[in-house]
C-alpha cells in the first residue's frame, strides 16, 4: 500500500550559499528553495527524493496551502522513491486541467571528479553550479515557487492547476515516478495538457539568446541485437560461412538503409520556423517542409544537410557494439553486435524491426529486440492555444527570439503521459550555453540570469494557461 509522508517544519532549514542575496524578496525566496532542493542529494545511490519531496510539500503548506492539497507517494518497495503530487482546484470544474511535472532525482555525480561539490550550491562568475542546476531541479524549483506566487496573490485559476514532483526519470529501468503514477493514482496526473522538461533555449558564445526551444513529441529508443553464428573451424582452413562476415555485411545493408519520411507537426514546426534563418535553397527547403509541400528530392536535400535535420524526418538506426570470434587462429563461430533506433512517434516498433529484418537477408543472421519496447508514444498536436501564449510570454521577457517547436531525439518522462493520452510539452525557459553546459556530465552549471529569466517565465506561463478559456 502507498504511504502519504507528512513533512515537518524542520526540513525548511538551509544554509545560503557564498553569493549575494538578491535584492528582490520574492527572488531571494526563490533562490533559498531552488538551494534547498539542489543540497537535497537525490541520487539513486546516496539520496533521497522523498526528503526533497518532503521539503517541497513543507515549503507549500508554509505559504498557506491546506495540508491536504499535497501529498508524498510513497511506494512501498522504494521508500526512497517518493513524489509529490497535489493541485490547486479550479474554479471551472469542466475545464481540463494543467499539469506542471518536472522530476527532482538526479545523474550520479562523483565529488573527486568535479571542481566543485557537486551537492552544494556555487555561485560563482555569473553561474549557478551544482548536480541538477538544470536537469530538472530548475524547472521543479520554479514550478514550486509559482504556486507559492499564486497564493501569496490569492490567484484562482479558471483551470485546475496539478503539480508532481516526481522521482526515477534518471533511472527509470530502476523506478519512474511518472510510470508508477500513471498505474497506481492516475487521477493525480489526469490533465489536459502537461509541460514538461525537454525544451530549452540557446545562447551564442556570448551570452545572446539565439532561439526558444519548445520540444513537441520525442523519438522511442529502442535497440536490437544481432547474432551471427557459425560452424568455426581452423583459420588455415576457410570457408565462406564465416560469422564476422556475415554480420558484418547485414551492419553495412542496415547502415546504408533510409527508413521512411515521416514528418509530425513538431518537425514541420521546426522547419518552417528556422526557415527565415537561413538563404537560398535551404531555405526554400526548409519552408516546404514546414508548409508540408516538400517532395523527395526536397527531403533528400535536407537530411544531407545536416545529421540533426535527418533525425526530424524519420527513424535513424545505427550500429553501436560489435563483438566476435574466439581466437586469433580460428574462424568465428559467433559475432553480435547492437543496432540502436531512435524511432518516430507513433511509428510500430514491430513495424520497425520488419524492417530491419528485410535489410538483414541473411537467414543465419538473427536480429530480436534486446529488451521489451517501451511505450509507443505519439506527438501531441501542435496547436494556437499552447503556442500562443508560449509566444506572447517569451517576446515580453526575451524580444525578438524565435520561438522554434522541435522533436526530442532522446528520452523524458513525457513518452509515458503522451502514451497515456496526455499530451506533453517540453517548456523549461531556461537557456543553455552552446556546450550544454555539463547536463549528465562535470560541473553542470545553468546561468544565473537564465535561470531567474525562466522562473519568471514559467510563472507567468502557467498563470495564463491557469485563466484561459
Amino acid at each position: 500500500m502507498t504511504r502519504v509522508a507528512l513533512a515537518m517544519a524542520a526540513v525548511l532549514g538551509a544554509v545560503p550559499a557564498a553569493a549575494a542575496t538578491p535584492a528582490d524578496p520574492g527572488q531571494a525566496r526563490f533562490r533559498a528553495l531552488y538551494q534547498e532542493l539542489i543540497e537535497t542529494d537525490t541520487s539513486l545511490s546516496n539520496g533521497s527524493c522523498t526528503l526533497a519531496a518532503e521539503r517541497m510539500r513543507a515549503r507549500l503548506v508554509a505559504a498557506g496551502y491546506a495540508p491536504d492539497a499535497f501529498r508524498v507517494v510513497i511506494p512501498d518497495a522504494f521508500p526512497k522513491q517518493g513524489n509529490l503530487v497535489g493541485r490547486i482546484i479550479g474554479t471551472d470544474a469542466k475545464a481540463p486541467a494543467i499539469l506542471l511535472v518536472a522530476h527532482i532525482d538526479v545523474v550520479e555525480a562523483k565529488r573527486s571528479d568535479w571542481q566543485r561539490d557537486p551537492f552544494k550550491l556555487v555561485e560563482e562568475n555569473g553561474y549557478f553550479y551544482a548536480r541538477g542546476a538544470i536537469d530538472d531541479k530548475a524547472m521543479a524549483a520554479s514550478f514550486v515557487d509559482a504556486l507559492i506566487r499564486y497564493r501569496d496573490e490569492n490567484f484562482r485559476p479558471r483551470r485546475t492547476i496539478k503539480l508532481a514532483l516526481t522521482c526515477g526519470e534518471e533511472t527509470d529501468s530502476h523506478f519512474d515516478g511518472v510510470e508508477y503514477l500513471l498505474r497506481t493514482d492516475p487521477d493525480a496526473l489526469k490533465a489536459g495538457f502537461a509541460l514538461n522538461e525537454g525544451g530549452k533555449g540557446l545562447l551564442d558564445e556570448t551570452g545572446k539568446p539565439m532561439s526558444f526551444g519548445v520540444q513537441t513529441g520525442e523519438k522511442v529508443y529502442q535497440d536490437f541485437t544481432l547474432t551471427a553464428v557459425a560452424p568455426g573451424g581452423h583459420s588455415a582452413r576457410p570457408t565462406d560461412d564465416n560469422a564476422i562476415v556475415r554480420l558484418a555485411a547485414a551492419l553495412v545493408r542496415i547502415g546504408a538503409y533510409k527508413f521512411p519520411v515521416h514528418v509530425v507537426d513538431g518537425s514541420k514546426g521546426f522547419f518552417a520556423r528556422s526557415a527565415p534563418s537561413y538563404q537560398g535553397q535551404v531555405r526554400t527547403d526548409m519552408a516546404a517542409v514546414g508548409v508540408g509541400t516538400a517532395d523527395a528530392a526536397t527531403y533528400a536535400r535536407i537530411a544531407a544537410g545536416s545529421p540533426y535535420w535527418n533525425a526530424f524526418l524519420r527513424t535513424t538506426c545505427i550500429s553501436t557494439l560489435i563483438q566476435g570470434g574466439h581466437a586469433e587462429n580460428a574462424q568465428p563461430q559467433h559475432a553480435q553486435a547492437n543496432v540502436n533506433c531512435r524511432i518516430m512517434p507513433g511509428e510500430d516498433i514491430a513495424a520497425i524491426e520488419r524492417q530491419l529484418v528485410e535489410q538483414v537477408a541473411d537467414p543465419k543472421v538473427a536480429l530480436k529486440p534486446t529488451a521489451a519496447p517501451g511505450p509507443q508514444s505519439p506527438a501531441p498536436p501542435l496547436t494556437r492555444a499552447l503556442m500562443g501564449p508560449i509566444e506572447k510570454i517569451a517576446a515580453e521577457i526575451w524580444p525578438g527570439v524565435p520561438v522554434i517547436p522541435t522533436l526530442s531525439t532522446g528520452a523524458t518522462d513525457g513518452r509515458f503521459l503522451n502514451a497515456s493520452g496526455i499530451p506533453t510539452y517540453g517548456v523549461s525557459g531556461v537557456f543553455v550555453d552552446p556546450d550544454g553546459n555539463g547536463v549528465h556530465g562535470l560541473n553542470e552549471r545553468v546561468r544565473v540570469k537564465s535561470l531567474y529569466d525562466a522562473r519568471e517565465f514559467l510563472y507567468r506561463l502557467v498563470k495564463a494557461y491557469g485563466s484561459a478559456r
